[in-house]
């Protein structure tokens, strides 16, 4: 499938493209001249929340890596039996207020791939991603090393899904106070990745970002344990629409009251 023109302008990095060295150093320049990342009066304070959260955070990604850590070595092995490469890649994210860290997570496309396509958005049936990749990607299981990344404080459980230094500030360009999903700490899980499938071209990437304002918006404990328990719920094949009634996510009408940002062409749910 040939990438639409909107996805090109984005010259997204897939997941083993290696970045030139003077590359990050040009996107942090570039980042560091965006706008504010939430305009003054957008963001309540919540010292008590955020407090609570890091400490929640780390202790369910403890508690979770413990029966994690069997299906993350089983999962590499398959990897590692099934194509070449290692079992697991590393790719640098972008943190909360913009603070690059390094982001886990296993394989899922063959090794070195982009030598052949380029970079570009995955989409349904690409052949870059393995047969057990697609598994993986199903079931959420490749994102499992995250958890480590919560332990060292640089994702939380919940919010809005980590982006790559070289995208973001093309993403801004296009898409106007896009930067302003990076005031908080980004998630393993969150309502625009439980809501809505994967990006495919810029409008997908725009719906995203409404769900992630609304998110960041309306964030409080209730909300993100509704959102860890659907994601359980997600990953055994549970519905977008059937975790909105079920678990009374917000309507789509709704996140574009409270994202302030229009959910254009929005696809149909299942």
């Amino acid at each position: 499938m040939s990438q639409t023109p909107a996805s090109s302008d984005l010259r997204l990095v897939a997941e083993h493209a290696a970045p030139k060295p003077s590359t990050s150093t040009s996107s942090s320049q570039r980042l560091k001249r965006l706008p504010h990342y939430i305009h003054p009066g957008e963001l309540r304070p919540r010292p008590l929340y955020e407090a609570v959260k890091v400490v929640t955070d780390r202790v369910l990604a403890a508690v979770l890596l413990v029966p994690a850590i069997p299906i993350i070595f089983v999962s590499a092995v398959l990897v590692k039996l099934t194509s070449r490469g290692p079992a697991f890649y590393t790719q640098i994210r972008l943190g909360r207020h913009g603070r690059p860290y390094r982001l886990f997570k296993i394989r899922t496309m063959y090794h070195q791939c982009e030598l052949l396509t380029g970079p570009r958005w995955a989409v349904p049936g690409d052949k870059r991603i393995t047969p057990i990749g697609h598994y993986l990607r199903e079931t959420h299981l490749d994102e499992l090393p995250q958890l480590i990344n919560v332990l060292r404080g640089d994702m939380s459980l919940v919010g809005p899904r980590p982006e790559r230094p070289e995208i973001v500030p093309s993403l801004e360009a296009q898409i106007p106070g896009y930067v302003q999903r990076l005031a908080v700490r980004p998630g393993v899980t969150g309502l625009a990745q439980l809501q809505l499938p994967a990006d495919t071209d810029i409008e997908s990437v725009r719906r995203k970002l409404s769900y992630d304002l609304y998110y960041i918006r309306q964030r409080n404990y209730w909300l993100d344990l509704k959102l860890i328990v659907c994601t359980a719920f997600k990953m055994f094949g549970m519905s977008y629409s059937m975790q909105r009634r079920l678990f009374k996510l917000p309507h789509p009408e709704e996140v574009a009251r409270v994202s302030r940002l229009p959910l254009e062409a929005a696809p149909a749910t299942s």
